[in-house]
């Protein structure tokens, strides 16, 4: 007479859940009664844990198939193999958690939190009492990511070598310095993604869509980019910029002289099209009334910046550091400013005579992900403006056209 094997996911009742739960918090804050959540191989499959804190929570080997996980603070836990297929991680915080193995095929995790987090592939042995020790296996392969949402996920420096991601959407990702070499991300889509001093050495990205993507100091040895959109990619800056055979840093200077002068010496510079990145700094410079269209202004320490009235039409502003930053009346129409921190920014109109002013305009701008707490955009026009994911406590928003 033989006796069959234990089931590898074992059911959770919703009571045992949440008694669960409620011990982990006790054991985040220290107090007695206290247990660290261990659910491994638990079934969890369509279970709710939205918002929950999980810190440091044992979910390997656990089934959370179709889970509703948005906003989920799962830090450093452990998810190694995990099957995660379809799961709704919108915003979760997953930084430094070990995802080695997990399947995310299917799941969204759009603006979610994976710096520093370990997706690199990897296999759980399961002791069995008649087969001994055998390989838990997932629908699809471990370490998958085929079809998965990341669009505006944080996955700097994250662990995803030999990771498979075949047609997943990484828009405006943040990748810069993952570890992605041997990776096959065949038709994925990377647009406005940074790479920058990723390792994607050796990766297969035949037919993905990278327009705009950030490639600066990324390793690209080996790498098969057959077929790859590379429309208006972004490469390492050059080392030094010249406007009509003048350095730039000279050019901004006069610049300068006319805003310190109040109009009286120099005049409004036009430069469009120019890459400031070799600046490396701009923090507190005078450019009032700068006509800088289209140039690349990308990463940049603009802390305080005054850009008051200036035409920065299709600037490329992702990453930049515009804290306190004087922006009244300026025109973004089309900019970049994906991840660009205003935190405090005056975004406001600009007064321009008695009774006469113009508004800051970010018509069409790509503000996703952007940090808008505590700015000042009153009257600001955000006309189909994207503003997914982007952070607008405290912005003070009176009068401004917001598209509803």
């Amino acid at each position: 007479m033989s006796s069959q094997a234990q089931p590898y996911h074992l059911p959770l009742d919703a009571q045992s859940l949440r008694d669960a739960v409620e011990a982990h918090q006790k054991y985040l804050e220290g107090r007695s009664g206290g247990r660290r959540l261990s659910l491994t191989y638990a079934d969890l499959s369509n279970c709710s844990l939205e918002g929950l804190d999980l810190r440091e929570a044992d979910l390997a080997g656990a089934k959370l198939t179709g889970a509703m996980m948005a906003k989920v603070n799962l830090s450093r836990a452990i998810l190694f193999g995990a099957d995660l297929r379809e799961a709704d991680l919108r915003r979760a915080n997953l930084k430094r958690a070990d995802l080695r193995g997990a399947c995310l095929r299917g799941a969204n995790l759009a603006g979610a939190e994976l710096a520093g987090c370990d997706l690199r592939e990897g296999r759980i042995a399961l002791q069995d009492k008649l087969d001994g020790f055998r390989i838990l296996r997932h629908e699809h392969r471990p370490g998958e990511l085929n079809y998965a949402v990341l669009t505006g996920a944080n996955l700097a420096g994250a662990q995803m070598t030999s990771t498979v991601a075949m047609a997943s959407d990484f828009t405006d990702a943040n990748l810069a310095g993952a570890q992605m070499s041997g990776a096959r991300l065949m038709r994925a889509v990377l647009d406005g993604a940074d790479l920058s001093g990723a390792d994607l050495g050796g990766a297969d990205l035949s037919g993905a869509s990278m327009k705009r993507t950030v490639v600066a100091g990324a390793n690209l040895e080996q790498t098969r980019l057959d077929d790859v959109d590379m429309t208006d990619v972004l490469r390492g800056p050059p080392p030094i910029v010249y406007v009509d055979d003048r350095a730039l840093d000279e050019v901004l200077a006069d610049h300068e002289v006319y805003c310190d002068s109040q109009g009286r010496k120099g005049g409004i510079m036009t430069i469009p099209g120019v890459d400031f990145r070799p600046i490396r700094s701009l923090r507190g410079r005078r450019l009032t009334g700068l006509n800088a269209p289209n140039c690349i202004f990308f990463g940049l320490d603009m802390q305080r910046v005054e850009l008051q009235g200036a035409d920065l039409t299709g600037c490329d502003f992702r990453g930049a550091d515009l804290r306190e930053a004087d922006l009244r009346g300026a025109k973004f129409l089309g900019a970049q400013l994906t991840r660009a921190d205003l935190r405090g920014a005056q975004l406001g109109p600009l007064m321009i005579s008695e009774g006469r002013f113009v508004r800051t305009d970010f018509t069409r701008a790509s503000l996703r992900a952007a940090d808008l707490r505590g700015a000042s955009a009153k009257r600001a026009r955000f006309l189909e403006a994207d503003l997914t994911q982007a952070k607008m406590a405290g912005c003070d928003l009176t009068g401004a056209e917001l598209e509803t």
